[in-house]
């Protein structure tokens, strides 16, 4: 199994699902307990994967099918209020969300783009077909460049200073800064900057997780793009024991999806 791929946002959501409730504000904390498990920004995250093996034109039409069809198979994974009356209605349209919805199922995106306007472009399409408020595109886009940048071997002072100019996001404040004020919020503005900084101020996948989780805040979601950013860089892959529990984590389906995008992935970007 591939450890520099979107697992490093499953496993990011997987390790944050037992603090989303019952938030730390250290990182000292169990990375594993009974209550971990996969949330919704797993399934959607495997919705967007799934999208983009599937569909060779990238339509938001075959989006949406992707998503409630993942949706429809995992009903029960902690979706949003207005995300679950958009899941299950048929003539679905998008809402003017702002929320991290759209930042924490992007990560395939990063993963998958061959340059980095294709990135922006896809993470468009992936966020406008719910969230298609400014800033909910914003945080999508913010999410994919930094992976995209980060499997490019672009350097983290690198990174924050594309995102900083092109997102207008704040990314020179600290964790130890933010965290002791710091309060639960879903939307992209007060979660994604935050969450990109946890990555920007860490050496190790680990440490990027729990630095996410610390924060006290939306601590699957945060975790999980941070997570994903993190995965992106070489050297910061998610180590093989914690990709290989988390695996185990997710049913079968989840298993052979996961699988049949790494493979994508490789074929993808194996050298001509």
């Amino acid at each position: 199994m591939k450890t520099n791929s979107i697992i490093g946002a499953i496993a990011g959501d997987i390790v944050g699902s037992a603090y989303e409730f019952h938030p730390v504000k250290k990182m000292d904390f169990p990375l594993f307990t009974p209550q971990s498990t996969f949330t919704d920004d797993t399934v959607m995250t495997m919705a967007n994967a799934s999208w983009l093996c599937d569909d060779p034109d990238h339509t938001a039409k075959q989006l949406v099918t992707a998503m409630h069809t993942f949706g429809e198979n995992y009903p029960h994974r902690g979706y949003g209020g207005r995300f679950r009356m958009w899941l299950w209605n048929e003539d679905s349209e998008p809402y003017n969300s702002y929320g991290n919805g759209s930042a924490m199922r992007v990560s395939p995106v990063g993963f998958y783009a061959r340059t980095l306007d294709e990135a922006l472009s896809l993470a468009k399409i992936s966020a406008e077909v719910t969230h298609n408020h400014p800033e909910g595109i914003k945080g999508a886009q913010a999410t994919a460049a930094a992976i995209f940048m980060a499997r490019q071997g672009a350097s983290k002072t690198e990174i924050r200073d594309y995102i900083e100019q092109t997102f207008q996001y704040d990314l020179h404040r600290t964790v130890d800064e933010m965290r002791p004020s710091y309060r639960f919020t879903e939307i992209c503005q007060t979660s994604v900057p935050e969450s990109i900084i946890c990555y920007l101020e860490s050496d190790t996948w680990e440490q990027t997780v729990r630095k996410a989780v610390s924060m006290g805040g939306d601590a699957d979601t945060m975790a999980c793009i941070a997570g994903g950013i993190a995965a992106a860089t070489p050297g910061m892959e998610v180590p093989a024991d914690i990709a290989d529990r988390c695996y185990g984590i997710l049913d079968p389906l989840l298993r052979q999806h996961l699988s049949s995008f790494d493979q994508m992935l490789e074929n993808r970007h194996k050298p001509a």
